[in-house]
């Protein structure tokens, strides 16, 4: 509010104050998202290593994304699980793309899992772009119990 107020006195133009306002809560709330990205990691009976991701996953996130992994000492088989989060633009595809070579490169196998339907669709948009392999989740669908002779 402060900075709309001295622009409005400074150049008298209170639709360039307000366009700059909302420039900066813009650019404040994608800081505020990028700090929430989480990962849960842990390894299953079959010596995998999950990795649970929580938050969005998209430019002002791709750093903190990229730091939860460890690479060197995870096992061969990794999985990456986006069922609380969300790859929001080509930042999260390319943050993919270099956590998926850094995998590759050490020989070791990575799976992404719970993609949603809008994620798998800007991966295909991107197939140039990245390699990955995505474990394909099941459709799930819900039982009716119908009543017996109707």
């Amino acid at each position: 509010m402060v900075v709309v107020a001295l622009v409005t006195v400074v150049f008298h133009n209170l639709a360039l104050a307000v366009l700059i306002g909302v420039i900066i809560s813009a650019l404040a709330y994608s800081w505020e998202n990028a700090k929430r990205i989480r990962a849960r990691k842990y390894v299953d009976d079959n010596g995998v290593k999950h990795y649970e991701i929580y938050g969005p996953l998209f430019f002002g996130s791709v750093t903190a994304f990229q730091e939860k992994f460890d690479v060197l000492n995870d096992p061969t088989e990794v999985i990456i699980d986006f069922k609380d989060s969300r790859v929001a633009d080509m930042s999260g595809i390319e943050a993919l793309n270099r956590i998926t070579e850094r995998y590759r490169n050490e020989g070791k196998t990575i799976h992404l899992k719970h993609l949603s339907s809008d994620c798998r669709m800007l991966l295909k948009n991107a197939e140039e772009v990245i390699d990955v392999n995505i474990i394909e989740d099941p459709t799930y669908r819900v039982l009716l119990n119908k009543p017996v002779g109707k």
